[in-house]
């Protein structure tokens, strides 16, 4: 068997590859492994907890699938005598951060994110919100069907349902901006997920006038044609009703995009640029360093030093930008995707927390967000795919030859990155220039020579 894990958690078709039987077997792993880490401490006065007992909070988004994993992974949890809260449908990061306001010794989200509806993934969290180091993850799968003593009696987990607990949330994100949102027209697009009713909950009660599509999950619907993968029906309806801003959220709302009021999309490198701007001009930026990853746009890395902000960069996927936050004392980073982390208030990427300081750095300017994100200019940008070659080749003499030959081209107006996959038999190749037509005649280019070099 192949490791489960991916790099957000374990994913895949729910029922076929994402079983009942499995989400049990893991809720219970994940049990034994975090206890015998020292992770669990005694439950006593913790809502929903009894003397002695570890205790889990577990929310979902609104997938059909979301119901019968979520049954699942309460049931294997309180088999193996962990008490649990039900959260019912909200965000991963209400998930991370109710996991510390509720004082629980680990979290389960149950989503696939941007994924179509009939996906479905299940990700831990340790106590404080965190996603799992990789190495906790494989100690998961490696005690997976296990022998094990059951508990029995007084011994095993409680279930009691948290619903009302989505307004601590709401509450938090909230205390967090400077100042209200009056006056600001607002679409949001909550991709029929998990924040069709936080998210618009929050933003009227900081004082915008707010209008939402994708707000009405039918367990199937989530992200279908709507969300932060499908935009135009949100900029399409932005510039019709004249709104400010349009946001977008994934199916778990860990990230967001925006829409100016010219319909122009606002991307995840453009809204850290605004918010890292922000922060810098009010000393709130912690070491006046950003971290992004290997893919960000290299207009944002050009705009960072305009501004002096330093940028580190890291591999893609949000948990490298937040070991690097951590282990730096950074408070701001994120994708080029809309996974932006604001360390000071969240453990995790939040859509909604994000949205709400994008629209707050707005209102403050009292400029318009396409006038705010001006402050990059994105480069043209060609991503190429090249399957079925050897990513173990992806540094063979022919190919770094080109790629050399390729950034003597672009000099300082561009670059390239050559990127094996992590898990099917391609590379990546990505060309940034100052015209899309010299990106593309570039990364055509060394795409031959990857096939040419790698097959």
């Amino acid at each position: 068997m192949g490791r489960l894990f991916g790099t957000d958690g374990v994913r895949g078709v729910a029922g076929r590859d994402l079983t009942a039987e499995l989400a049990m077997d893991l809720s219970v792993a994940a049990a034994h492994v975090l206890g015998d880490a020292g992770a669990f401490s005694a439950a006593d006065g913790r809502p929903g907890s009894s003397p002695g007992r570890p205790i889990a909070v577990v929310g979902r988004d609104p997938r059909a699938s979301g119901e019968f994993l979520e049954a699942a992974v309460v049931a294997g949890l309180a088999s193996a005598g962990v008490d649990v809260l039900r959260l019912g449908v909200l965000p991963t990061p209400a998930v991370a951060y109710l996991t510390t306001a509720l004082g629980a010794d680990m979290g389960v989200m149950i989503s696939a994110s941007h994924n179509p509806a009939p996906d479905n993934g299940i990700k831990f969290l340790t106590r404080g919100g965190f996603k799992l180091p990789d190495a906790v993850e494989t100690e998961i799968e490696q005690r997976l069907g296990e022998q094990w003593d059951r508990p029995v009696g007084a011994a095993v987990g409680r279930v009691r349902e948290a619903y009302g607990e989505a307004d601590r949330y709401v509450s938090h994100v909230l205390s967090t901006l400077p100042g209200r949102l009056d006056g600001l027209n607002v679409v949001l697009d909550c991709a029929h997920g998990a924040a069709h009713v936080v998210a618009p909950e929050a933003l009227i009660r900081a004082g915008a006038k707010v209008e939402t599509i994708g707000a009405r999950p039918d367990g199937l619907n989530i992200n279908s044609g709507v969300g932060s993968t499908h935009l135009d029906k949100l900029r399409q309806i932005v510039v019709s009703r004249g709104a400010d801003v349009g946001i977008a959220y994934d199916g778990d709302a860990d990230r967001c995009l925006a829409v100016a009021h010219t319909g122009e999309v606002v991307d995840g490198d453009q809204i850290m640029a605004v918010l890292a701007v922000a922060m810098h001009a009010e000393g709130r930026l912690a070491g006046d360093t950003v971290v992004a990853t290997v893919m960000s746009n290299l207009g944002f890395k050009l705009a960072m030093r305009n501004a002096g902000i330093d940028v580190i960069e890291t591999a893609v996927g949000d948990r490298y930008v937040l070991e690097a936050m951590r282990e730096g004392g950074y408070t701001l980073g994120g994708e080029q995707s809309g996974h932006v982390i604001m360390l000071d208030h969240a453990t995790t990427g939040d859509g909604l927390l994000t949205s709400l300081h994008l629209l707050s750095a707005v209102v403050r300017e009292g400029r318009p967000l396409a006038e705010l994100a001006s402050v990059m200019t994105r480069l043209p940008q060609v991503l190429v795919n090249v399957k079925g070659v050897d990513r173990a080749k992806a540094s063979v003499p022919e190919l770094t030859a080109a790629v050399a030959a390729a950034e003597a081209e672009l000099g300082e107006t561009g670059r390239v990155l050559i990127r094996p996959s992590g898990t099917e038999p391609m590379i990546r190749v990505m060309v940034e220039a100052a015209s899309a037509e010299q990106a593309e005649h570039l990364a055509d280019r060394l795409a031959d020579v990857v096939r040419t070099a790698c097959g």
